[in-house]
């Protein structure tokens, strides 16, 4: 199997999850190693998502070199209201926001990637 990962993106990868690793040993309050490593593991997960979100839907925009924090802030951690059918999710965003264009293309290149 090919990987189209080179090795400052393989470096920088390793670099965030040891990072993750060191921090998350502070921050759980159970003193076994099992929760620990569990935590460790959602962490690498969702940076492994992010950083897919990164290359297939961010591709070509202001965000596609953004860092994982500022995607979160920009994209993620914004007010919207949730309405639930029988047949769809509707998710409703401010007509204001500022990355509403993006976030709708990036949703876009998910879907038909899927």
């Amino acid at each position: 199997m090919e990987s189209n990962i080179d090795k400052k993106s393989l470096w920088r990868m390793a670099e965030v999850l040891f990072e993750t690793f060191v921090k998350s040993f502070g921050k759980t309050s159970c003193h076994e190693f099992l929760p620990k490593q569990f935590r460790v593991m959602l962490s690498a997960a969702a940076y492994v998502l992010m950083d897919h979100i990164r290359r297939v839907a961010l591709a070509g925009t202001e965000l596609a070199k953004a860092q994982v924090t500022t995607m979160r802030l920009k994209l993620f951690k914004i007010g919207a209201r949730i309405t639930w059918s029988v047949r769809r999710i509707v998710l409703q965003l401010s007509s204001g926001w500022p990355w509403h264009a993006v976030f709708r293309q990036a949703a876009a290149r998910l879907m038909a990637a899927v």
